[in-house]
C-alpha cells in the first residue's frame, strides 16, 4: 500500500462503502495527530493547527481549501487566532471513506512543506 499522501481522492458515490473498523485501525496511525470525532451524528476526522498569528492561520486555511478544490472533496475548516481545525468526512456516505484519511494526511503535508 502506497503512503496516504501519495494518493489521490476516488469519486465517490452515496453507495460506497464506509472504512470498517479493521481499515480504521490501519489507517489512523498514518495519521497520529488526528482524532475521530462524531459531530452531529457522524464520524468525522478532526485537527487542529497552531500559528503564531491569524495571517499564518488564514494563509493555511487558503491552502487547505486549494487542495481540497484540486481533489474534489472539501472540508470544514474553522480559523481563529493563531489555530486552524480540520474536519474531514464524505458527506455522500455520512461517515468516514478512504478519501478523508488520504486529505487529512495531504493536509498535515501542507504544514511540513511551508
Amino acid at each position: 500500500m502506497s503512503r496516504l499522501t501519495e494518493q489521490h481522492c476516488e469519486a465517490c458515490r452515496s453507495d460506497a462503502p464506509r472504512v470498517t473498523e479493521a481499515e480504521r485501525e490501519q489507517l489512523l496511525p498514518q495519521i497520529p495527530d488526528w482524532v475521530v470525532a462524531r459531530i452531529d451524528g457522524v464520524e468525522q476526522l478532526q485537527r487542529s493547527y497552531s500559528f503564531p498569528d491569524f495571517a499564518g492561520a488564514l494563509a493555511f486555511a487558503n491552502r487547505v481549501g486549494e487542495l481540497a478544490e484540486q481533489q474534489g472533496h472539501h472540508p470544514a475548516i474553522l480559523v481563529e487566532w493563531g489555530r486552524v481545525t480540520v474536519r474531514w468526512w464524505t458527506h455522500k456516505i455520512h461517515g468516514l471513506h478512504r478519501n478523508d484519511f488520504v486529505m487529512a494526511a495531504r493536509t498535515d503535508q501542507l504544514v511540513t512543506s511551508s
